[in-house]
Parts: C-alpha cells; structure tokens; sequence
C-alpha cells in the first residue's frame, strides 16, 4: 500500500520494485546520431570549401547543387548504368566462385594447400597493376571491367568463407555424424549456417572492393561510366561536379553495404534483429 508524504508525492513503500524507462533518450537514438554525424561531416566540409583548403575543393553546398544538375541533366544516372553492369555481374560471380571454393578448402586440405596461397598473393598484391594486363588480353570491353572487378572483390570472399568454414564447431559436426548424417548434410546443415557470419562479413567486403574495382577499372581501362565523368570534369576544372560524382559513388558503397546487413539480420541472422 502507497502512502502519500506531506509534500504531495506517493511514497513506495520498503521492498517494491521501481521500474526506470529503458528507452533510449533522443541523442541516444541511433537515426539521430547518424544524422548528426552526417551534419557535423557537411558543416566541416562547407568550412572546408569556405576556408579554403585549396583553390579546387568546394565547399558542399556547391557540390550537393552540382550533384542534382548532374542528375537533372541525365548524365549521373547514365553513368551509373553503364557502371552497375560490370560491377552487378562480377559481384555476382565473385560471390558464387568465392564462397564455393573458400568452402572446398576449408573442407578438402589439397584444395587448401593449392588454392589458398594463390588468393593470399592476390589479396596482398597491387592490384591496380594487374589491370594494365587485363586491358592487354580481353580488350576494353565489359568482360575487362568484370574482371576487375572479381580480380579485387574475390581474394576477400574466398578467404573469409575459408577461414569460416576451417573453424567450424567440432562438436556440431561429430553430432552430425552421430545421427548418420550425409556428407551434404554436413554442408548445407552444419557447415554454411555455422560459418554464415564470417561469410557474410566477407560478402560485404567483396561488394565494396567490388566498387573500388569497377572504379579502378573505368580510370584505367576505358573511360566510360562513373570513371569518365570524374575523368571529364576534372579535365573541365569543375571540382563541384567532380566531387559529386565521387560521393555519390561513396554514398551508393555505403547504401549497399547497409542493405547487406539489413538483408543478413533479417532473413538470415534472426537472433540479431534485437540488438
């Protein structure tokens, strides 16, 4: 029972329990402390520009203006579909080739000792050298440019499925094979959903080397896309429009990789969705 004290209040009498509001404040919010990131990352670079750091940074306020008249104008979304064709198909294919042979060797030990090696020397090398090369032998069409892209987006898939398949629980395959069960099985039922964190980990570090890929390939191989426009404008001396088309690049990176993650938390890693 309640009694209310001489200042008007209700006091709890000894040994019950006071719940406190558990929910997040308003600067505690993950939305409202995003966008307050990105406001504090747009006034430092408007303070940048306005400074100015050099005659050809500007300031944000000229590269967002400069971001809706490229695509006002038609010439950022055909960039950009010129761009997402090479770079879809060779994620795709980095993301089918990679985690099927990182899974091989992580269960086969001769693919491990002849395969492994060759992506640790990928993954550490220059990359950017190689595309000369790529240019060299299959021209400057689409297939160079997917190539790029597997060339920088498949070393991570493969390495990161293989070291998450190689530590798989043993006790979840020995109960396996307590129960009879296939080899398959032992894959699809143990192995993959075991590993899966790990491997999408690596998904979306293939995605964005992916974009670091097909951007390197459109500077380098042929000037067409994403890369011609920042190639274009550069040449012009229109810094605005040049450093909208490299955010909005970034920007498309960062949306992508976020899309992964939803996708991952909500389809394929339910225990997360609370956290």
């Amino acid at each position: 029972m309640a009694f209310a004290s001489r200042s008007g209040e209700t006091a709890v009498p000894a040994g019950t329990a006071v719940v406190h509001d558990a929910r997040p404040g308003l600067l505690e919010r993950p939305a409202v402390l995003r966008l307050l990131s990105f406001l504090l990352f747009a006034a430092a670079w408007e303070i940048a520009g306005r400074v100015p750091v050099s005659f050809a940074f500007p300031t944000f306020l000229d590269t967002a203006t400069a971001f809706f008249g490229l695509i006002a104008d038609g010439s950022l979304p055909a960039a950009y579909l010129s761009t997402l064709q090479p770079l879809v198909l060779g994620v795709v294919l980095s993301a089918l080739i990679g985690v099927g042979v990182g899974t091989l060797c992580g269960l086969w030990r001769a693919g491990e000792f002849m395969l492994i090696p060759v992506f640790v020397v990928l993954q550490a090398a220059p990359v950017a050298a190689f595309i000369p090369l790529v240019t060299f032998i299959y021209g400057i069409g689409m297939t160079a440019k997917t190539l790029a892209v597997m060339i920088l987006a498949l070393p991570v898939i493969v390495l990161n499925t293989y070291k998450a398949v190689r530590n798989v629980h043993g006790s979840l395959l020995l109960m396996c094979r307590s129960f009879l069960g296939t080899p398959l099985q032992e894959v699809v039922k143990i192995v993959l959903p075991d590993a899966s964190p790990v491997i999408f980990a690596g998904l979306r570090l293939g995605v964005a080397a992916g974009f670091v890929g097909v951007v390197l390939a459109e500077l380098l191989i042929t000037p067409t896309g994403i890369g011609d426009l920042i190639t274009f404008h550069r040449s012009r001396a229109d810094y605005a429009e040049m450093y909208a088309t490299i955010a909005s690049i970034i920007a498309l990176s960062t949306l992508t990789l976020v899309g992964l993650q939803w996708v991952e938390t909500r389809i394929f890693r339910p225990e997360k969705r609370g956290r």
